[in-house]
C-alpha cells in the first residue's frame, strides 16, 4: 500500500498508513470490547496530539478507569452524566466554543452515557449533535463505544455521522482492526481486517485465517440480530420478575430495586405530579405503559395525569373505577421528540427559546422545519403497527409535554390535539398520523406558548414533547363518530350564581358529541353548566331562557369527509336511536330537539358520580383539580365515563373578609358585578381602566374587531406592571370567533390586575362567559382577576357614560396604530380619581367605585 503523508497521527504509524491519516475535523470512533482496547489507541493519539502542540482536552464522565493521567497541557473536563440529556450537551458545547478550532479531544466511552440516560437514543442524539460542530471547528475527536452493546438504529446513527469507525479486538494475543467506515479515503480498506505486526499493521485476506478469526469474534449477526434498547433490557427482567410474582414468587427487594430503575426510564423526577406517580403507579403499570409506548423517555404530564388519575380511583374507590371506560392508549416517548429535532436540524433554534432575548427569534423557521421533517424508520414502523391495532378507528393525538399539566403550569390549550378519522388505506391513515405528529410538534414554537413559559418562569425549563393517542370514544353514527356526552369538571366550583350554591361540591360543563365545545368556545353556542350540588338548578330563570341558552351545534367526526365538523342537533337527532338520546335532549322526537340534559340530571347517578370523581381526585391531589371526560350509555343501560385527563385547577379559593364587601363601599359605581367572581378577594385602588364600549364594538366588521383585540394586547404590552389595570369590554374575551366577544389571547394581557367581561354584544347575542374554557384557565393561571357583568340583571351595572366622559390616552400610548380605533379602545388613566376596585369572591360580587 502505497504512504501518503498524513497533516495529523493517530499516534500509530501503521493506522496513520491504513486510514492514510487523519485530517482536521475528523471524527473517530472505536468500538471495542475490552477498554483497555481503547484506551491504546487514544493514549497513542494523545502522545501525538502533546508532540504536535495542540489543544488537548479529555471529556471525563463515565466510571470507568481514566484514558488519560493529568498532566501540563492536557485540560480535563469532568461532566456528570447522570445530569439531563440537555444539560450535557450544552456543557459539553460550552467547552467546545470556548477552545475554539484546531484542538485534540479523547472522550470516554459513549456507551456510558447510554447507560446513565437509559437511552441508546440518547447517546446517538449526543453524538449526532457534538460530532458535526467538532467538524466545523476543524478539530480531531476519539469516542469509545462498546460492540454489540447498542441497538442497531444508534449504532448505525452514530456510523452515518462520524467520518471513522473502526472495530478494535484482541484474539489470542494479537491486535486487530477492521475498519468499518473511512470516509472519503482508502475505501479499499473497508470491512477488512488487519493485524497487528510490530509497528504495523497487515490486511488479512487469506480464509484459513479469518474463518477462525471471525467465528470466534462476537460480531452481531452471530448473535440473532443486534441487541435492544436500554430500556427494553430492563423491561425484560421486570416482565420476567412480575411473571414469577404471578407464580407466587416473591422477590420484595429487587422490585423496589427495579420500580426505582423504572421510575428513571419514564423520567417520573421531572413529573410536576410525581409524588402522585410513585404513591399510586405500581411497577406492573410501568409494564402495561412500557408495551404500549413508541420510543423511550418521558410519557408526559397529560399521559400520567391520566393514568395516576385512574389509578386513584381504583385505590381509594374501586366501585367507581369500574365505571370508567377502559383506556387502550399508546405513548409516543419524548425521546423520540428530541431525537427528531436533532435529526431535521432543529435543536439549537429550540434551545435558544431558554434566552429571554432569543426566545421568540427563528419561530418560522423552526416549525417549518418540522412541519417538513422526517421520522426515523423504526418509529414509523411502531406507529404503522399501531394503527393496524386501531384499524380504522378514530384516534386523537394529544399533546402530553413534560411540563404539561404540572402543578401550578396547565398550558390549558397551548399545545395542539390532532383528532383523526383514521379511514383510508394504510398508506393514507399513516401519512396523515405523521402529519399530526408534526402539527404537535410544532406547537413548541407557537409564539403563545413560549410567552405563557416566559412569564410562568419556565423559558430555562427543558420542554420535551411526548404524545398521548387515544382511541376517540363514542361511536359510529351513521356516517359520523361522536361520543354521547363529554365535558370538563372542575372540583371546586368558582362559579357560584345562587347561595345554595357550594363551591366545594364543584361543577360540570357538559356538551353533546366531542368535547371541543367545553373548552375551546368559537361560536355563539351554550353549554350546560352543573353545579354538583344543587344539579337541577341553572343560572336562567325560565324554560324561555333555558332554549336559548341551550346547545345548537354538535361537534363530531365526518368518516366520509374525514373532517371535525359542527352539525345542528336537529340534523343529528335521527342518527341517535342507538342510546337513551332523551335523557340528552328535550323534545328528542320533535323536528326542534334540544340540549338540556334533563333526564340525565334528574333520573340517573351520573352527577353524584362526577361529583365523587372529582371529590376523590382533589383529596388524593391535595388541591382543587380540572378533568376532562366523555359519557356514553350501553344498551344495558349502564354507562361508562372516560376519564381523558386530570390536572391541577390552579385558582386560589375565595374566603369571606379578605375584602370590603362591595355592597358596602361607598362612593359612586362605575361598574358592579352580582354571579362572578373569580380570584383572591380584594379592595385596592385602581389606576387605568382599558373600556371597550358594547356598541361601538358591536358595529366593528369582523377583521376590525381583530385589528382591536391586537392593539389591546400592544397597550397591556407596554403597560406598567405596578399600576393596577382593568380591563372592562363586551361579550366573550379570549374567543376565536370575534362575533361573540374579543379575540385577544391570554398571555397579551396577563400584565393586568382584572378582567371584566361585559355579557352583552347586541340585541338577541348574549355571548356565553368564558368560564370552563382555556381562556379562563389561562386568565387563573396568571391570577387575573375575573369578572361578569350582566346588565339588566340585579347587582349588575356599568357606568357607560361616566366611562364614555374621560379622556382617552390611547394614541399616545399606542401611537398611529392606536389612532385607527382610538373611539373602540378608550385606555383611561385614574390613578388622581380616586377610583377602587372591591371584589369578594365568597359572595361573588364586585364593584368599581369612585370614592
Amino acid at each position: 500500500m502505497k504512504e501518503k503523508s498524513c497533516s495529523a497521527s493517530t499516534g500509530w504509524p501503521g493506522l496513520d498508513t491504513v486510514l492514510c491519516g487523519l485530517e482536521p475535523g475528523d471524527n473517530v470512533v472505536l468500538g471495542f470490547e475490552d477498554l483497555t482496547d481503547y484506551k491504546r489507541l487514544v493514549t497513542a493519539y494523545d502522545d501525538a496530539a502533546r508532540n504536535g502542540s495542540s489543544r488537548r482536552v479529555y471529556f471525563r464522565f463515565a466510571n470507568h478507569e481514566p484514558l488519560l493521567d493529568p498532566e501540563p497541557g492536557l485540560r480535563i473536563i469532568e461532566l456528570e452524566a447522570s445530569a439531563s440529556f440537555e444539560a450535557f450537551v450544552r456543557s459539553v458545547h460550552s467547552v467546545i466554543e470556548e477552545v475554539g478550532p484546531n484542538a485534540a479531544y479523547v472522550f470516554d466511552n459513549l456507551s456510558f452515557l447510554a447507560e446513565a440516560w437509559m437511552s441508546d437514543q440518547a447517546m446517538a442524539d449526543f453524538f449526532i449533535l457534538t460530532c458535526p460542530r467538532l467538524r466545523d471547528l476543524r478539530t480531531l475527536a476519539y469516542f469509545g463505544l462498546r460492540r454489540d452493546f447498542h441497538s442497531n438504529a444508534s449504532t448505525e446513527a452514530i456510523r452515518g455521522t462520524t467520518q471513522f469507525f473502526l472495530d478494535l479486538f484482541n484474539l489470542e494475543g494479537r491486535f486487530y482492526i477492521r475498519p468499518l467506515k473511512v470516509q472519503y479515503r482508502s475505501p479499499q480498506v473497508m470491512n477488512t481486517v488487519h493485524v497487528q505486526d510490530g509497528e504495523k499493521l497487515l490486511p488479512v485476506d487469506e480464509s484459513t485465517i479469518l474463518a477462525p478469526l471471525l467465528s470466534r469474534t462476537r460480531w452481531p449477526s452471530l448473535r440473532g440480530g443486534p441487541p435492544p434498547e436500554r430500556v427494553d433490557i430492563l423491561f425484560e427482567e421486570i416482565n420476567r420478575l412480575l411473571a414469577a410474582k404471578r407464580r407466587g414468587k416473591h422477590y420484595p427487594d429487587r422490585e423496589g430495586e427495579l420500580l426505582c430503575e423504572a421510575w428513571r426510564a419514564f423520567r417520573v423526577h421531572r413529573s410536576g405530579i410525581s409524588e402522585l406517580v410513585s404513591d399510586y403507579l405500581s411497577l406492573e403499570d410501568f409494564a402495561e405503559i412500557r408495551e404500549r409506548q413508541i420510543g423511550e423517555g418521558s410519557i408526559g404530564g397529560k399521559a400520567f395525569g391520566m393514568l395516576v388519575a385512574r389509578a386513584i380511583l381504583r385505590a381509594e374507590d374501586p366501585s367507581l373505577a369500574e365505571r370508567l371506560e377502559v383506556h387502550d392508549s399508546f405513548f409516543v416517548g419524548a425521546s423520540a421528540f428530541v431525537s427528531f429535532l436533532v435529526r431535521n436540524g432543529v435543536w439549537w433554534i429550540r434551545d435558544q427559546q431558554r434566552y429571554e432575548d432569543g426566545f421568540l427569534r427563528d419561530l418560522p423557521e423552526g416549525r417549518g422545519r418540522i412541519l417538513a421533517g422526517e421520522f426515523q424508520p423504526e418509529i414509523v414502523d411502531e406507529l404503522a403497527r399501531m394503527l393496524d391495532y386501531f384499524g380504522e378507528m378514530p384516534c386523537i393525538v394529544r399533546s402530553s409535554s413534560i411540563l404539561e399539566d404540572d402543578r401550578g403550569n396547565a398550558f390549558s390549550g397551548k399545545y395542539e390535539s390532532i383528532f383523526l378519522t383514521n379511514q383510508g388505506s394504510r398508506g393514507e391513515r399513516l401519512e396523515a398520523l405523521l402529519d399530526a405528529i408534526r402539527r404537535v410538534y410544532a406547537s413548541v414554537f407557537d409564539e403563545e406558548t413560549l410567552l405563557y413559559r416566559r412569564d410562568r418562569g419556565l423559558l430555562e425549563s427543558e420542554e420535551r414533547m411526548a404524545l398521548l393517542i387515544m382511541r376517540v370514544s363514542g361511536g359510529t353514527r351513521g356516517p359520523y363518530f361522536f361520543p354521547q356526552a363529554a365535558g370538563v369538571g372542575l372540583s371546586y366550583n368558582p362559579y357560584r350564581w345562587h347561595h345554595d350554591i357550594d363551591p366545594d361540591a364543584g361543577m360540570v360543563r357538559l356538551v353533546f358529541g366531542l368535547g371541543t365545545r367545553a373548552v375551546d368556545r368559537a361560536d355563539g353556542d351554550y353549554t350546560r353548566l352543573i353545579a354538583l350540588n344543587t344539579p337541577q338548578r341553572r343560572p336562567e330563570v325560565s324554560v324561555h331562557e333555558e332554549h336559548d341558552h341551550s346547545q345548537r351545534q354538535v361537534d363530531l367526526l365526518d368518516l366520509e369527509s374525514r373532517h371535525l365538523v359542527e352539525m345542528p342537533i336537529e340534523k343529528l337527532a335521527p342518527y341517535c336511536k342507538d342510546f337513551p338520546v332523551g335523557l340528552f335532549l328535550d323534545d328528542a322526537h320533535a323536528d326542534q330537539p334540544w340540549i338540556a340534559f334533563r333526564g340525565l340530571v334528574r333520573d340517573t347517578d351520573v352527577i353524584p358520580n362526577l361529583r365523587r370523581m372529582l371529590s376523590v381526585l382533589e383529596h388524593a391531589y391535595g388541591q382543587p383539580v380540572d378533568i376532562e371526560f366523555t359519557l356514553n350509555f350501553l344498551p344495558d343501560g349502564s354507562y361508562r365515563i372516560h376519564l381523558l385527563q386530570c390536572r391541577t385547577f390552579q385558582l386560589p379559593k375565595g374566603v369571606a373578609g379578605e375584602a370590603q364587601h362591595p355592597n358596602e363601599a361607598a362612593g359612586r359605581r362605575l361598574l358592579e358585578t352580582s354571579g362572578a367572581v373569580i380570584g383572591l378577594g380584594r379592595t385596592c385602588p385602581l389606576h387605568d381602566i382599558l373600556y371597550v364600549p358594547t356598541e361601538r364594538y358591536a358595529a366593528l366588521r369582523e377583521q376590525d374587531r381583530i385589528g382591536v383585540a391586537r392593539l389591546i394586547e400592544l397597550l397591556v404590552q407596554r403597560h406598567d406592571s405596578k399600576r393596577n389595570l382593568l380591563l372592562v369590554g363586551c361579550g366573550r374575551w379570549g374567543t376565536s370567533s370575534p362575533s361573540l366577544g374579543i379575540p385577544v389571547r391570554a398571555g397579551r394581557i396577563a400584565r393586568a390586575l382584572a378582567v371584566c367581561e361585559v355579557a352583552a354584544m347586541h340585541t338577541g347575542l348574549v355571548p356565553e362567559i368564558s368560564l370552563g374554557t382555556h381562556f379562563f384557565n389561562d386568565l387563573v393561571e396568571h391570577e387575573l382577576l375575573y369578572l361578569a357583568c350582566f346588565p339588566g340583571k340585579p347587582g349588575n351595572s356599568i357606568d357607560a357614560d361616566w366611562l364614555l366622559s374621560q379622556p382617552s390616552s390611547t394614541p399616545e400610548i399606542a401611537g398611529s396604530k392606536g389612532q385607527t380605533y382610538h373611539d373602540v379602545v378608550r385606555w383611561i388613566d385614574v390613578a388622581d380619581s380616586g377610583v377602587r376596585l372591591h371584589a369578594d369572591p365568597f359572595s361573588q360580587s364586585a364593584s368599581v367605585c369612585i370614592d
